[in-house]
């Protein structure tokens, strides 16, 4: 399987250095464990401090201070994706929700066909964007105490509901093409050429005509998402909010442990070091 290599990287100077290499090993686990065998992706994860440390051929996901209206994933000049997240108490949880984005359809032009949530359009095809539905914090879960995105399946594209079936990996999302509190989805109808968004971003679900959009170079994904400044910054989620409550204190309540492990690390290494027998390297040598 071809494994697809991606930085994770700080251009802001409010990042330490060691969050930066926890949230990249989050985001390793959540590929590897929860996305990867789901979506038969196969990609690695890595922190570096500055982006002329970035390898060629990794794509990168940046930490900027702001980003206005550009967070999201984008194609350089090249054609290759890149990720912008805006920094902020959790910006873990867009990170997440980028990078997973990013290798489910990393050009942002992936298309699925199914039945529309529109009575009388018929057949359209949906963009895949497989955190955008369920992408508030209230359907975040942690992955080594860090937070993490949910994120839909190839089955939440099913023409009905069936028993059994699992249509987000938190299960938040409980039928096809289902859109939570917080959440959109966003499709195209073949007939009259028109882009459609359903979001749930108030207190109930509104459907919007986004009209006929013109690529110019950008992605699908890139246009839709310029339509969309509803979107709330996951980066900012409310210090209170319980999710990320419950991940700060899970995170708190793993130093101790971490912090003992890694003292006894160091312990063992010095007791190695002293019991190991000195190499009489002139004897050696006759």
């Amino acid at each position: 399987m071809f494994v697809r290599q991606v930085a994770l990287v700080s251009e802001v100077d409010d990042v330490d250095p060691s969050w930066l290499s926890r949230i990249a090993a989050a985001l390793q686990k959540q590929v590897t464990r929860d996305f990867g065998p789901i979506w038969e992706v196969s990609a690695t994860v890595d922190a570096f401090p500055k982006l002329e440390d970035v390898p060629v051929g990794y794509w990168p996901i940046m930490v900027v201070a702001d980003v206005q209206d550009a967070a999201g994933v984008h194609l350089d000049k090249d054609g290759q994706p890149f990720a912008l997240v805006e920094f902020g108490d959790s910006w873990s949880l867009t990170a997440s929700h980028e990078c997973l984005e990013m290798l489910a359809d990393p050009q942002g032009n992936r298309l699925i066909a199914g039945p529309s949530p529109m009575e009388g359009q018929g057949r359209v095809e949906f963009l895949v964007e497989v955190c955008d539905p369920s992408e508030a914090e209230e359907f975040a879960y942690t992955v080594n105490d860090v937070l993490m995105s949910d994120f839909y399946t190839p089955r939440y594209f099913d023409p009905t509901k069936a028993a059994g079936v699992q249509y987000s990996f938190s299960g938040a999302i409980t039928e096809p093409r289902q859109v939570l509190k917080g959440g959109y989805l966003s499709w195209h109808n073949p007939v009259d050429d028109h882009w459609f968004q359903a979001n749930h971003f108030s207190a109930a679900m509104a459907t919007r005509d986004l009209g006929k959009l013109t690529m110019k170079g950008q992605s699908l994904r890139a246009m839709v998402d310029a339509q969309t400044p509803q979107t709330k910054r996951l980066s900012h989620v409310a210090p209170e909010a319980p999710a990320l409550t419950s991940a700060i204190h899970a995170f708190q309540g793993s130093e101790p442990a971490t912090s003992s492990r890694a003292a006894g690390w160091r312990d063992q290494v010095e007791r190695l070091k002293a019991d190991a027998n000195p190499i009489d390297f002139a004897s050696l040598m006759g």
